[in-house]
C-alpha cells in the first residue's frame, strides 16, 4: 500500500476512482474517510490534474464536475498538500486575493455568530432590526463579486492559455452559484414582517448556504487554485494581472504595497506633465487636476451611469473615510440597508430627469455636515452618473460681517 501511495500516477488513479465513487453516490461519507485515510496528504497539482483529466476524457462534463464539486472538495478539505507552493511576495496579486479572503471570512464568522442570536430574540418585533444587521453584512459579502471578476477576467485566461481549462470552468460556475445565493439572501432579508420561526427557516435554507458558499470558495482557492497559479504564471504575467487589477477594484481590502517583480521593468509611461487634458475653457495636466481635486475643501465621490463607484477625492481632511475597496462597488452596497431605498429613489429620479440635485445636512460629532448629490449630464442631457459632494460647514456657519481680499495684506503686516 505504501508503494502505491508513493507513486504519483497510482495515487492519481486512486484519487480519480474515489472521486467517481463520490459522483456516483456510493456512500459519500465512507468514501470521504477512505480518501483521507489512504491518501493522507495529496499534492495540490494532482487534484488539478485529475479534475482536468476527468473533463478531457469525457468521463464527466463540466456541468457534472460543477454539480459534485462541493462533495469531493469537502472530502479533500485539509488533506491537500500545499507545502511545495511558491512563496508569495507582499502586494502580489495572490497576496491581495488571500488578504481579501481573510476579510471575507471575518464577515462569514460574524454572520455565523449572528445566526445564533435569533434564539435570543425576545419577540417577533425584534426581527426588523435583526434583519438590518444581517443585511449589512451580506452587503459586505456582495463585494466578493470584484474578487471573482478579477479571477475570471485576469487570472483564468492565463491558465487557459497553458491548457488548464477544467478547473477555471468549474470555479466560474461556482462563482455564479455564489452570486445567486447572495442575491437571494439579500432579497430574503428585505421582508422583515416575519416570525422567528420563518426567520430560522430563511437562515437555514438561504442565508447559511450563501455565506458557506463564500467560505468554501476561499478554501478551493487557497488549497488548489492559487498554489497551481503560482507555479504556472510567470512574473511578467502576474505583473499584467496586477496592473489591471484596479480596473475591477478590491474586495473589502485596500492593499498598501505595490508589487513590481525585480526582473520585469515597468513600461515607461508619459509623465504627468505630458498628460494634457483639454477642456472647452482651457487645459491642465493630470498632476494639476489631481492637485485641484484633492485641494478643494470638499469630499467628492463619483458614481457612473451603471451605479458603480468610479472615483473619490483624497483631500487631507475627508468628511467620510473611503478606501479603494469601494471602487467598482454598486453604490447601494455602500450605504446602510435602512437608507438603500432612498439611494434608489435619488438615482432613479436623476436617471429619469425628474431631479438634478438632492441636498441633505446632518449633525455629526459636533459638526454640521452638508451632503448633496448632483446628476451629471452631457450636452445632450444624457445621464452620465451621480456626484456626491460632502462638506464640513461648521466654521463657515459662524462667519459674520465680511473679510475682503485687501484684508490679506493687513493680516500679513500684523503677523
Amino acid at each position: 500500500m505504501s508503494e502505491l501511495l508513493n507513486n504519483s500516477e497510482k495515487r492519481k488513479e486512486l484519487l480519480k476512482h474515489m472521486i467517481l465513487q463520490l459522483h456516483e453516490g456510493e456512500a459519500p461519507e465512507e468514501v470521504r474517510q477512505r480518501l483521507i485515510n489512504l491518501m493522507a496528504r495529496v499534492p495540490y497539482q494532482e487534484v488539478v490534474d485529475v479534475e482536468q483529466e476527468l473533463i478531457s476524457e469525457g468521463v464527466l462534463t463540466d456541468e457534472e464536475v460543477l454539480k459534485f464539486c462541493d462533495l469531493h472538495t469537502q472530502a479533500l478539505e485539509g488533506a491537500i498538500d500545499t507545502s511545495g507552493a511558491k512563496e508569495i511576495p507582499e502586494g502580489h496579486p495572490v497576496d491581495v486575493f488571500l488578504k481579501e479572503n481573510r476579510e471575507l471570512l471575518k464577515v462569514v464568522r460574524e454572520l455565523g455568530e449572528r445566526y445564533q442570536w435569533l434564539g435570543e430574540l425576545s419577540s417577533d418585533e425584534d426581527i426588523p432590526e435583526y434583519f438590518i444587521q444581517l443585511r449589512a453584512m451580506f452587503n459586505q459579502l456582495m463585494d466578493v463579486d470584484k474578487h471573482y471578476l478579477r479571477k475570471e477576467n485576469l487570472l483564468f485566461p492565463y491558465l487557459e492559455q497553458k491548457g488548464i481549462t477544467g478547473p477555471p470552468k468549474v470555479m466560474w460556475g461556482k462563482h455564479d452559484e455564489t452570486r445567486e445565493l447572495l442575491k437571494a439572501a439579500i432579497e430574503g432579508l428585505k421582508e422583515t414582517t416575519v416570525s422567528r420561526e420563518e426567520a430560522r427557516t430563511l437562515i437555514e435554507m438561504v442565508l447559511k448556504p450563501a455565506s458557506d458558499s463564500v467560505a468554501d470558495m476561499t478554501m478551493k482557492e487557497e488549497e488548489i487554485l492559487f498554489p497551481m497559479s503560482m507555479d504556472k504564471l510567470t512574473d511578467r504575467e502576474w505583473f499584467e494581472v496586477s496592473r489591471q487589477t484596479r480596473e475591477y477594484g478590491f474586495c473589502l481590502y485596500d492593499p498598501q504595497t505595490t508589487w513590481t517583480p525585480e526582473d520585469v521593468e515597468e513600461e515607461a509611461e508619459a509623465s504627468s506633465d505630458e498628460k494634457t487634458i483639454q477642456l472647452p475653457s482651457g487645459s491642465m495636466n493630470a498632476e494639476e487636476l489631481l492637485a485641484i481635486l484633492n485641494t478643494l475643501p470638499i469630499d467628492m465621490t463619483l458614481v457612473d451611469r451603471n451605479d458603480k463607484v468610479k472615483y473619490f477625492s483624497q483631500g487631507e481632511e475627508r468628511v467620510f473615510s473611503r478606501s479603494r475597496a469601494i471602487l467598482n462597488r454598486d453604490v447601494r452596497l455602500c450605504h446602510p440597508p435602512s437608507s438603500v431605498n432612498v439611494v434608489d429613489d435619488i438615482v432613479e429620479d436623476f436617471k429619469s430627469g425628474k431631479q438634478d440635485r438632492a441636498p441633505f445636512w446632518i449633525q455629526m460629532k459636533g459638526k454640521f455636515i452638508h451632503i448633496e448629490y448632483f446628476a451629471l449630464r452631457n450636452e445632450k442631457g444624457e445621464y452620465l452618473g451621480t456626484l456626491e459632494v460632502s462638506q464640513d460647514l461648521t466654521d463657515k456657519r459662524k462667519l459674520e460681517g465680511e473679510q475682503r481680499i485687501l484684508s490679506y495684506g493687513k493680516k500679513k503686516e500684523n503677523e
